[in-house]
């Protein structure tokens, strides 16, 4: 059975994965769909009295189609902000590729469509043998780039986008997302992304906070219909 979903990735850390995330899940639940979130794996997180949480995960909690138990949206927490192989390894353990898509499959076969949220950027370590790239991959489902508009993303983002290109999965178009405000130029840098991009601009979104917790301006601006073939609905 094939399972309908999405693989979010991004040019770097802190460039906005999480918040186009969830503007794509409440895009998909205005379209009668069940939709869950999910960010396997995870690094900064912070000590509560049910364990360690992490701030984006919480966020996709909150805006699936039901609110689901922790551990089922981010099932590998650390507590360092490093990257996910060396906070492993600090403590004391390796990721399994095969146990991350496993827990990935779970969770898609109880809903409509999942979201998956990398950790970091495409090509960030998930143990000394596998990349987040491997497990988009391993779990087939169509690539969105978000690319954090700041000083230097064109390089990062056509570089991630030859990356994606090169291994077998569809990318069926990239988000640009305003993270500097005071960025100069910032139209015309994505101009002159997609020009130098294959796959289409999908959005680009305007500077958000926390306090934009409804995301109205993310799933208002995405293309819709894009997104609905590119998980066949």
């Amino acid at each position: 059975m094939r399972h309908k979903g999405l693989f979010i990735t991004g040019t770097d850390t802190g460039i906005g994965k999480t918040w186009v995330t969830a503007g794509l899940l409440n895009l998909l639940r205005e379209e009668g769909l069940h939709v869950l979130g999910m960010k396997p794996v995870a690094t900064g997180a912070e000590r509560t009295p049910t364990g360690l949480v992490n701030e984006d995960a919480l966020q996709l909690q909150a805006r699936g189609s039901e609110v689901l138990a922790y551990a089922q949206i981010n099932p590998w927490v650390f507590e360092p902000p490093v990257s996910p192989h060396i906070a492993a390894e600090q403590a004391g353990c390796e990721l399994d590729l095969d146990k991350i898509v496993d827990a990935c499959w779970r969770l898609a076969e109880t809903t409509d469509c999942l979201l998956v949220e990398g950790v970091g950027g495409w090509e960030v370590p998930l143990n000394r043998h596998h990349t987040v790239a491997d497990l988009a991959v391993r779990l087939g489902f169509p690539v969105i780039l978000v690319v954090g508009l700041r000083l230097g993303c064109i390089n990062h983002a056509v570089l991630t986008a030859r990356a994606i290109a090169g291994r077998p999965v569809q990318c069926p178009g990239w988000i640009a997302n305003a993270i500097d405000p005071h960025m100069l130029s910032a139209e015309h840098n994505v101009e002159t992304l997609k020009s130098l991009i294959d796959p289409p601009l999908l959005a680009a979104l305007p500077c958000l906070s926390p306090a934009s917790s409804n995301n109205h301006a993310i799933f208002t601006r995405i293309q819709r219909q894009a997104i609905l073939r590119a998980i066949g609905a």
